[in-house]
């Protein structure tokens, strides 16, 4: 899957919580996410005057991180269901452990046959 695909595919299924995701359907919107927001942030900061820190972030970046969020949480999701976890485990993201876990499960290569979560993806 290519990054254009991943990001229609992440937007269509907005509110998807359920199935599968590829790696690089997951790895491509997380790049296309944290992209936006880093032009989002440059946008506020040149055209708004907002500074580039943490504690003041800018009305383009809010907008931004707000419209996706939700499909993030859900590409995370399916793509936990690939390697047949609940989506649920994405709480572990609170601790700062629990991050790592999540960074290697999301790298990890999905299952090859059927699991709680559906079939396995074939891209053609």
């Amino acid at each position: 899957m290519n990054f254009t695909q991943s990001v229609n595919k992440c937007f269509n299924h907005y509110f998807d919580f359920s199935g599968r995701a590829l790696r690089s359907e997951f790895w491509w919107f997380i790049l296309f996410q944290w992209g936006g927001g880093i032009v989002a942030t440059i946008f506020d900061s040149i055209f708004l005057g907002y500074p580039f820190t943490s504690e003041d972030l800018g009305p383009l970046t809010i907008i931004w991180h707000l419209a996706t969020c939700i499909p993030t949480f859900a590409v995370g999701a399916r793509r936990l269901h690939d390697i047949n976890r609940s989506g649920w485990w994405q709480l572990l993201f609170i601790t700062i452990i629990g991050i790592i876990l999540l960074v290697v499960w999301w790298a990890t290569e999905g299952e090859n046959k059927k699991n709680n979560h559906g079939k396995p993806i074939n891209l053609k």
